[in-house]
């Protein structure tokens, strides 16, 4: 599978109908962009039970500003709809295998337990008086 091109309006359904997503948020005009694309394409076209996604930030600025996206290239990924990576700069090949690699043996059980006791925690937070 090749890579898809994401927008506000797909970001969140691909995510929620896939098992792995890999998102590369970049733009025409970046160096370091035009270097990482053609490794993401290529682990697209190896891995293809993985989603490829390529965010164009000039083209998505809200999605891009609502992420708080400030640098390009930047790396998401998600697995069964769990945010699990958010790291800007180009990667090479071999660390973007090894990247996957790890997503791929990842136990979602003790993430997903993990992941939610942190969003209880930040709810809490967000919840609690302030002090004075």
């Amino acid at each position: 599978m090749s890579t898809v091109t994401i927008t506000e309006s797909t970001f969140e359904s691909t995510i929620a109908e896939n098992d792995i997503v890999l998102y590369d948020f970049w733009a025409e005009w970046c160096g370091p962009c035009r270097q990482f694309a053609p490794v993401f394409e290529k682990a697209s076209e190896k891995h293809e039970d993985i989603v490829f996604g390529k965010i164009d930030t000039e083209a998505e600025q809200n999605l891009a500003a609502m992420l708080q996206i400030t640098s390009i290239p930047t790396l998401m990924a998600f697995r069964e709809g769990v945010p699990l990576l958010m790291q800007p700069g180009a990667l090479p090949p071999a660390a973007l295998e090894d990247l996957i690699t790890q997503i791929q043996g990842l136990d979602m059980e003790t993430v997903k337990k993990e992941y939610a006791e942190q969003l209880a925690a930040a709810q809490a937070e967000a919840n609690a008086p302030e002090k004075s």
